[in-house]
């Protein structure tokens, strides 16, 4: 194996959760809200009901396909060939989602932390840390997110108690005024970027230590972070009102600028920026990570490690390049980009298990006829 380090279940379940929330903290109220309005609270609850079918999905895979990563299991399900072409694109899949994640770190430091500041060297700090961490390995990554947690659990708290006040329940009214259409509409942009990304950690199952309590951990890790999610958006709600909510580019940060409490706690969205901060390091790594296990088990080397900084400097020459400005960047996001998600993070681990259990099927007819 090329990693040789162990997750465990905790470990798991707390990369799923941090994974989860990743950039969608930020970026999936103005999505959703955009399509469901004041009802987008109903398209959480619909996409995490798909997130959670899906994740069972992926502890199924690892059953079929033991001890193997996404990659091996591609190349065993469908050849050499066609296999590498597969392997390929998802590969591709794993390294778009870095380089946009990425850009999403540059844009939000530039508009709202250091403006003026120019990209590459905000892009070549970020990168070094991750190549730090994914040099490490998973073991060392899994233990970051045990000391993380703790940090973005209070955080979320404080921010969520302290802008109670400025709650309006009025609103989230009324409920499905326009039908299901439109909240069934914004659910499929928060499952695709909320509850199908964490298709990533099938390069990581066969590293957790207790294979038996993988759809624990990895039901638990959506269940938590596709609650912090839900209670992030119907804040966003609650404060601003959908019209602001799909207007602004960052509401939850912006919402944390209102919070004054007796004239001293004020001006916290630091905070929400230090969480979205250690939650979408987690996202960048595992992404990162993925991508250069699965190039080095596709080119059959020895040490996946060769590959970190050469792959992180191309990342940071491509960050700048994917989208001429956020705007771009937000039409494909929010048109485009969730089939591509779709794609890989359903569809292809359905055609997986498909071909698998038919394998086993053909085999135990074969079995039973001789």
């Amino acid at each position: 194996m090329l990693e040789k380090g162990k997750l465990s279940t905790r470990q798991l379940t707390i990369l799923v959760m941090l994974l989860t929330i990743g950039d969608s903290i930020l970026v999936i109220p103005p999505s959703t809200t955009h399509y469901a309005r004041q009802n987008a609270w109903i398209s959480t609850l619909i996409g995490m009901v798909i997130g959670l079918l899906a994740i069972y999905m992926y502890s199924r895979f690892i059953k079929l396909y033991p001890k193997l990563t996404l990659i091996e299991a591609i190349q065993k399900a469908f050849g050499k060939w066609l296999g590498t072409v597969l392997s390929l694109m998802t590969l591709m899949f794993f390294l778009i989602v870095t380089v946009g994640s990425m850009r999403e770190v540059s844009d939000f430091v530039i508009a709202e932390m250091l403006p003026g500041t120019p990209i590459p060297p905000i892009l070549t700090l970020f990168i070094l840390i991750v190549i730090m961490a994914t040099r490490l390995g998973i073991e060392v990554l899994g233990r970051t997110g045990e000391i993380f947690t703790p940090m973005i659990i209070i955080l979320f708290l404080i921010l969520t108690v302290a802008i109670v006040p400025q709650m309006n329940i009025v609103r989230i009214l009324p409920i499905l005024e326009d039908g299901i259409k439109p909240v069934l509409r914004g659910s499929i942009s928060i499952t695709a970027y909320t509850f199908l990304e964490p298709v990533v950690f099938l390069m990581v199952l066969p590293y957790v230590s207790q294979q038996q309590k993988i759809t624990k951990g990895l039901l638990l890790g959506c269940l938590l972070g596709g609650t912090i999610i839900f209670l992030t958006l119907t804040v966003s709600i609650l404060v601003l009102g959908p019209d602001l909510t799909t207007r602004d580019i960052y509401p939850s940060y912006n919402i944390a600028r209102r919070i004054s409490i007796g004239g001293f706690f004020e001006r916290v969205e630091a905070l929400i920026a230090l969480q979205w901060m250690l939650t979408l390091f987690i996202k960048v790594t595992l992404f990162f990570y993925a991508f250069i296990l699965g190039l080095s088990q596709l080119l059959k080397l020895k040490e996946y490690r060769v590959l970190t900084l050469p792959t992180g400097l191309i990342l940071v020459s491509l960050a700048p390049i994917i989208a001429p400005n956020f705007t771009y960047y937000n039409t494909v996001f929010d048109n485009y980009w969730v089939y591509y998600v779709i794609t890989f993070g359903l569809f292809l681990p359905l055609v997986l298990l498909g071909v698998a259990m038919f394998r086993r099927a053909l085999s135990k007819d074969l079995k039973s006829q001789n």
